[in-house]
């Protein structure tokens, strides 16, 4: 599976498992019904849906112009620290107003899905990958 229909894939079903995660852990966490941290969890993944077709985009287009286009484990971890950096950025004052929290606490709330979402995001996508094949970026010119 290549170009856009590999984009949407990819993203649909990794926000939808991240999804089904980060819901209860949020309500158990900010003792909120599963509705209310199902509803932030919805919105960060929208957003997330977002950056991530922008962020591999510009990644394969990146990895295009490299003279090794191997997907690496260091390119692994450069992809997943890229991603989840950006969105932890991104996130920080959603998280805050929704939870009604500061944006200290809210970076806080990030670092933790940070390192959720890192872990995550690795072994997704190399599971996908190996479902799926390597998008043509990763193959020698």
């Amino acid at each position: 599976m290549q170009g856009i229909s590999r984009k949407i894939a990819q993203a649909i079903l990794y926000e939808a498992i991240a999804a089904c995660c980060v819901a209860p852990t949020l309500s158990i966490a900010y003792h909120r019904d599963l509705a209310y941290s199902g509803a932030l969890s919805l919105a960060i993944a929208l957003i997330a849906m977002l950056w991530n077709m922008a962020f591999n985009a510009t990644f394969e287009w990146w990895e295009s112009t490299r003279a090794d286009r191997t997907r690496t484990v260091w390119r692994r971890i450069l992809h997943s620290t890229g991603f989840e950096g950006g969105l932890t950025l991104i996130l920080v004052p959603l998280v805050s107003w929704w939870l009604n929290i500061t944006w200290f606490d809210a970076l806080v709330v990030d670092v933790g899905l940070f390192v959720f979402f890192f872990l995550y995001s690795f072994a997704f996508q190399w599971a996908f990958d190996s479902l799926f094949d390597v998008p043509n970026s990763a193959n020698e010119a």
